[in-house]
């Protein structure tokens, strides 16, 4: 792996978000210069930081929340980015087309132009995640965004869950992979299961770093957001946002109910290193591996 910078400083915006565009947006320009200002290279956004968690209920006025890409964010973030030299990587809704929508990342470069996006592949539709009647899969592929500190994986929430996406994203080229995240509880699930879903989230992710050998980072949100019709239970987003290093250890790793911003220092050669010593992408039996597109494996098949 020869990455573009052999050294990458990471932050992460951990937020709680309203409403309010405007003061969301506000939190993010300030996250954004306090991690400048502490020799960030790199700034990871969570996911669908421009507003409260819509996808709670289905209301197509939400859709009214959609914007263009590029678009009036995309040229805010861009400016910051040119300002502050660093690459920025966001969570958009994205009206593609009227009837069109996409939950959609996208990085912004160094000098201010949009590297590349990645639009969520795995869509949930869960009690309090109806994804599916606002966003349509994505049509781009696991492909890293290549920039000026290198190839950035960029996948969002419940793609992490999903080990052949991490692995994709691995076998083409990815320096490390990135999760825009909007994940919490329910407020009626007890302690235990709270802590086993905390748990689990915590563990696939960093398998995958072991898996492939490459740094993870997630950052995800915090705080209570209700439901905006109060028809349901709202949700406790877990925050717990974390970095880990290609062999699984964890590197920082944030608080359940705080807003932080906190930078991680990554030295990109350490892959190469581990990857020497732990060769999983040598030892793949490619050849056996056939029946994994398959939806399942029917035993009297």
């Amino acid at each position: 792996m020869t990455p573009s910078t052999p050294e990458i400083h990471i932050a992460m915006l951990q937020q709680t978000c309203s409403e309010n565009a405007e003061d969301n947006f506000s939190q993010i320009t300030a996250g954004i210069e306090s991690a400048a200002k502490q020799g960030a290279n790199l700034v990871l956004l969570q996911e669908l930081h421009n507003s409260l968690y819509f996808c709670q209920t289905e209301d197509t006025r939400q859709f009214d929340l959609a914007e263009t890409i590029p678009g009036s964010s995309t040229d805010k973030l861009g400016q910051l980015a040119k300002i502050h030299r660093l690459v920025i990587v966001a969570s958009l809704f994205e009206k593609r087309a009227a009837g069109l929508y996409h939950n959609t990342a996208v990085v912004i470069d160094r000098d201010g132009s949009i590297a590349g996006c990645y639009r969520k592949m795995h869509i949930p539709d869960d009690p309090g995640f109806y994804e599916k009647f606002y966003f349509t899969p994505g049509d781009m592929g696991f492909n890293p965004i290549h920039t000026s500190i290198g190839k950035l994986g960029v996948l969002i929430c419940w793609d992490q869950w999903f080990p052949e996406a991490a692995r994709l994203m691995a076998l083409a080229g990815a320096d490390l992979l990135l999760y825009p995240t909007a994940i919490g509880w329910d407020p009626n699930d007890n302690q235990a299961e709270q802590q086993r879903q905390l748990d689990a989230w915590v563990t696939i992710q960093r398998a995958h770093a072991i898996a492939n050998g490459i740094p993870v980072a997630v950052c995800n949100r915090t705080g209570f957001e209700a439901a905006p019709d109060n028809s349901g239970n709202g949700i406790q987003f877990w925050g717990n946002s974390f970095i880990a290093g290609p062999q699984g250890e964890l590197l920082t790793h944030c608080s359940k109910d705080k807003a932080e911003i906190v930078l991680t220092h990554l030295d990109m050669h350490r892959s190469e290193s581990v990857r020497r010593i732990w060769p999983y992408l040598r030892d793949r039996r490619i050849d056996a591996y056939d029946e994994l597109t398959l939806r399942y494996r029917d035993k009297n098949k």
